[in-house]
């Protein structure tokens, strides 16, 4: 039996580049179905997408992850290929990520920009070279992973990692998390370079460098806190437990000295210090200790998951 495919456009105001989109996957997988969901455009990509014999919904909840979340519920296949209807991604490419995934080689497959430079060289924007490096970093940092490409919308799945992803994020912060679920979650992660070209003059990017820049940085934060707990908090009790001894050694030596405590004031900002810090490692503990029973958890629901998928 053959493989079903879906092609996933998630698309808002892609009037100028949908409907090539559309016609160079119908040339590249002329079995595959391909789904575009239009989020509240103001122009004419709903009936353009429509012409061109894509199907078509709408997602009245404004931001790309409230639209992921749609259709991983709403569309069911074998694999899955995601990427942005704004023509910066080679169609041509969809072969080698599907073939990653057939191979099972890969749970998630990430079309990589950045290896070869064409991002480097195509893209204008200014900063968004330094928040793909700090954002790449930080989640290779907390995973000892070597992810070259963290924000790509050029991605493949299957099915079981589709049904299985809890979709939290509600905008531009899906990609971020897309990664490090998969690295949190022990998914096959393999990544393909792709070439990369910019918006076509006249089309204009949804991305804000800074403000979108700032909800991955608090993703990646909240996402420390959530995945690893013991991580996050230990390095707050670290911090708030060398401050406590930075003002409660001083007193420390004066009443070793002289029997006598006069720095009163410091002794009590030392011990609420050193107090703060022993409920942030306790805290730590407890909450790592919540993740590790849910992810044994996640594990189960993986299991039968994949027991009814067979």
């Amino acid at each position: 039996m053959t493989d079903s495919i879906a092609i996933l456009l998630p698309c808002y105001n892609e009037a100028m580049t949908i409907k090539k989109v559309i016609n160079d996957f119908q040339k590249e997988l002329p079995s595959a179905d391909i789904y575009v969901y239009d989020n509240n455009s103001t122009d004419d990509t709903y009936q353009i997408a429509l012409n061109e014999g894509a199907i078509v919904r709408k997602e009245p909840r404004q931001g790309k992850g409230n639209v992921i979340r749609q259709m991983f519920f709403d569309i069911d296949a074998d694999f899955y290929l995601m990427v942005d209807g704004d023509d910066t991604y080679p169609a041509e490419a969809c072969h080698e990520l599907l073939k990653a995934l057939k191979e099972n080689r890969a749970d998630m497959v990430i079309g990589d920009r950045l290896s070869n430079g064409t991002y480097f060289n195509e893209n204008k924007r200014a900063f968004h070279d330094f928040g793909n490096n700090l954002v790449k970093n930080s989640i290779n940092w907390l995973y000892k992973a070597n992810i070259k490409d963290v924000m790509t919308g050029y991605r493949g799945f299957n099915r079981l990692f589709v049904k299985s992803f809890p979709v939290m994020s509600s905008g531009f912060q899906i990609e971020t998390e897309f990664t490090i679920h998969s690295l949190d979650k022990r998914f096959k992660l393999v990544e393909i370079p792709i070439d990369y070209r910019d918006r076509p003059e006249g089309s204009e990017s949804k991305l804000d460098t800074f403000s979108d820049g700032i909800k991955v940085l608090m993703t990646i934060f909240k996402m420390c806190k959530d995945y690893k707990p013991l991580l996050f908090f230990s390095m707050w009790f670290a911090l708030f437990f060398v401050l406590g001894l930075i003002v409660g050694l001083p007193v420390v030596i004066e009443f070793v000295k002289s029997g006598f405590i006069n720095k009163i004031p410091s002794a009590i900002l030392a011990t609420g210090l050193m107090t703060f810090s022993m409920l942030l490692l306790v805290t730590g503990l407890i909450l790592d200790t919540v993740v590790t029973a849910d992810k044994k958890m996640y594990e189960l629901n993986l299991y039968s998951i994949y027991s009814r998928d067979k």
